[in-house]
């Protein structure tokens, strides 16, 4: 397992965080214990494996998917992905999804990988856990959510990044800290993924990334619409389209918008790649675009547990239904959209709250889309983490 250095770190930490000064580990050189591979189960006794033994006679023409290797050793925002990254993943998990990732069924053998979760989760957990299952791999759920426990909390951080190291070859974490995050990431000597935190959800915006270019066959060029609150979400969906040249319209309340600091640095990949960013409290911008998304307006962090910060994006939820009452996304606002424009949403959604019935379930919805799309985009980051 090769050790993270200093040089290795995050140089330019994700903008919206703290910036902070890799530790030096002090401690002498440690020799790697063996591992004994986990066992893989036959694919034949789950009934999630049955889908891709019965397609292996067409999978297996497809094309192989050469080794991929990140510019990072972690993957904590999108932000910190080079422009190149992107590509290569976007490339690397379409591959995989056209061979229903028979392509890649055993470049994870032997590799245990633990899913570390505070918060509750559909989408996230399946599609990591049957992506590293169908490529071999050995997926480890620890449910921290369940017993209202946190990274930091029952023991440091330096203590639980190092023990895991020494258990597991990847760190998967669904956190409320975006600091804590970093700071396992900066303890521990495997590669760790954000599967969300407070200030930005990674996975979803490169699964939107390769929804939206599946839809348009390109991100460049392509007129993108967030409308509703400025969080997480729409934190890696901007810093996406920007990496690939997309035109991104943010419109929020007064208030609501995404940090200062995180649309300027989105501002300069899209000077470098030909995007733009427009950002205004006017929902009727609308008008034009190619894709419409939304998110829900209360956030899991915005109803927060005992122990936690209290919201910082302004309100409670009650306020923050009433600030949203006017952006909701139903027929009227999809109206004024391009004609052949999609919807999209990360999921869950509050139905009859952001958006209506009517949309979530209409022709123009790429919803379900971009659900499937979060587990090929994801086994494409962990390949090429692992460097498998």
């Amino acid at each position: 397992m090769p050790k993270k250095t200093s040089s290795s770190r995050r140089s330019t930490d994700a903008p919206g965080t703290k910036a902070r000064t890799a530790k030096a580990r002090t401690d002498k050189p440690r020799t790697e214990q063996p591992r004994t591979p986990a066992a893989r189960p036959p694919a034949a006794r789950t009934p999630a494996a049955r889908p891709a033994a019965k397609a292996a006679g067409a999978s297996r023409a497809g094309a192989s998917v050469p080794a991929l290797t990140l510019s990072r050793p972690d993957f904590l925002a999108v932000a910190a992905l080079s422009i190149d990254d992107v590509h290569n993943i976007l490339r690397t998990a379409a591959a995989i999804k056209a061979a229903r990732g028979a392509n890649v069924a055993d470049r994870l053998s032997g590799r245990a990988v633990a899913m570390i979760f505070e918060k509750a989760s559909l989408r996230t957990r399946m599609s990591f856990e049957v992506g590293i299952a169908r490529m071999g791999g050995h997926p480890i759920f620890y449910d921290l959510g369940a017993s209202g426990d946190r990274i930091g909390l029952r023991e440091s951080v330096r203590d639980f990044a190092r023990n895991m190291e020494r258990f597991v070859d990847m760190i998967i974490a669904r956190v409320y800290s975006q600091a804590i995050l970093e700071e396992v990431a900066d303890e521990a000597r495997i590669p760790v993924i954000n599967a969300l935190s407070d200030d930005h959800h990674p996975c979803q915006g490169l699964a939107d990334a390769l929804t939206i270019t599946e839809k348009f066959g390109t991100i460049r060029g392509t007129r993108v619409c967030y409308i509703g609150d400025g969080n997480n979400v729409c934190v890696s969906l901007l810093e996406s389209c920007c990496k690939l040249g997309g035109h991104v319209t943010i419109i929020c309340p007064e208030g609501y918008t995404p940090p200062a600091e995180l649309i300027a640095r989105a501002q300069a990949d899209a000077d470098l790649t030909g995007g733009s960013i427009t950002v205004t409290a006017d929902a009727r911008a609308v008008r034009g675009q190619q894709v419409v998304y939304t998110d829900c307006w209360v956030s899991m962090h915005h109803a927060a547990p005992a122990g936690h910060a209290p919201d910082a994006g302004g309100g409670d939820p009650a306020s923050r239904v009433a600030a949203f009452a006017a952006y909701q996304v139903n027929d009227e606002l999809m109206d004024l959209a391009d004609t052949r424009a999609i919807f999209m949403h990360c999921l869950p959604a509050h139905r009859g709250e952001e958006v209506t019935d009517s949309v979530i379930d209409g022709r123009q919805s790429a919803v379900y889309d971009q659900a499937e799309n979060r587990r090929w985009a994801q086994m494409a980051v962990m390949l090429g983490l692992l460097k498998a």
